[in-house]
């Protein structure tokens, strides 16, 4: 599979460029309202004194991070806010590699593609290994692929593409194996505010020195364009200390730091948001997932049901999920997808959607007329 260019971006600028009207199924933006403190922290912030214009600390703003720490259970100094949980992955990915413990990262099958393109530009090799039919990962398969060679085991609950929610005594076997081979386990838990379950736990909660958890407020808040993400590094006066120093340096070498008005405003709205905020959006996109998989079991696709993230695969007879493919539904259907070959060999066959956008039940429409 090449993960050397993103299909990302490929598959939206193709249905930007469509005739016809297209339902995009592609990106991963929430379509509802952030919290209405984040507005009012932007506005306050606009308000300030100029000196609040200025560079934050690069690490991130100490309230901000006083405040994911205390969610998180840990103490400040593990805590790096990051421009998004991309950087937050990148890090956590690099500074397991640069240990020189080993050069190879553990990664699932199927896997989000920035994953696998992070290993290609880092030139890592890559072992994947495949979940079961429902997305789940059987932690034997994992240390059976692990060994002396491997630096990171890369995984990601509530997952994208599939929905799988791992249960917690998986994360504490992956946990395990990572410290049996003097590995970092790398946990991005971006979806965890949506689990349908009830079952996700941290990786955090192992209390290991060999976990970096990355997270990010882009889909918990609905700002994935204000770049505001964070990782949590072991101790620093634990035996795998270097690895949040290593994380800083290249953050601030790269970015210098992050944005003062978006941290500030992601402040507020961790500080203001109720519960309820959250539970509305969790029961939007339950809703729309039943009647999106309803509308596909109608039309005979083989389809998942996520227990997390908000994503559905499907497979429809005789329609592999191959970019060709998607482009089709594109121009002859008017929804847009992404090819399950993006994510891999495990799903090849499928085709992934996301369900942020008011346009589920009309998306779904199409698609049962086009293949069912």
């Amino acid at each position: 599979m090449d993960y050397e260019t993103p299909q990302f971006f490929r598959v939206m600028q193709y249905a930007a460029r469509a005739d016809g009207d297209v339902v995009d199924m592609v990106s991963g933006n929430p379509d509802w309202e952030p919290p209405e403190s984040l507005r009012e922290g932007l506005r306050d912030y606009a308000d300030g004194d100029v000196s609040e214009f200025q560079y934050p600390p690069s690490v991130g703003l100490t309230p901000l991070r006083d405040e994911i720490a205390e969610r998180r259970g840990v103490d400040r100094s593990r805590v790096l806010v990051t421009n998004g949980a991309g950087e937050a992955n990148h890090l956590a990915t690099t500074s397991a590699l640069d240990r020189g413990t080993g050069s190879e990262v553990i990664m699932t099958d199927p896997v989000y593609p920035y994953y696998a393109g992070r290993s290609n530009l880092l030139d890592a090799p890559a072992t994947y290994v495949p979940v079961d039919e429902t997305g789940q990962l059987d932690p034997a398969d994992v240390r059976a692929a692990a060994s002396d060679d491997t630096a990171a085991i890369v995984v990601n609950s509530p997952n994208n593409p599939t929905g799988a929610v791992y249960p917690p005594e998986t994360v504490e076997e992956l946990v395990t194996i990572a410290e049996a081979y003097d590995a970092v386990l790398v946990a991005d838990e971006v979806y965890d505010h949506f689990d349908y379950t009830g079952t996700f736990e941290s990786a955090l909660a192992a209390d290991s020195d060999h976990v970096v958890a990355t997270n990010s407020f882009s889909k918990s808040l609905a700002i994935t364009g204000f770049r505001v993400g964070y990782a949590v590094f072991p101790p620093e006066d634990g035996p795998l200390g270097e690895l949040v120093e290593r994380a800083r340096t290249r953050h601030m070498l790269t970015n210098v730091t992050g944005s003062r008005p978006a941290q500030a405003a992601v402040l507020r709205a961790l500080r203001d948001t109720p519960p309820e905020y959250y539970e509305r959006n969790r029961q939007r996109l339950r809703e729309r997932i039943d009647r999106f998989t309803d509308a596909l079991d109608a039309a005979g696709a083989e389809y998942t049901t996520p227990g997390g993230s908000f994503y559905v695969m499907a497979r429809f007879e005789g329609f592999p999920g191959t970019m060709e493919n998607v482009e089709r539904l594109i121009d002859e259907a008017g929804v847009a997808g992404m090819p399950g070959e993006a994510f891999g060999e495990a799903r090849a066959d499928w085709l992934r959607f996301a369900l942020v956008t008011p346009r589920v039940d009309e998306a779904a429409e199409r698609l049962a007329d086009y293949l069912g």
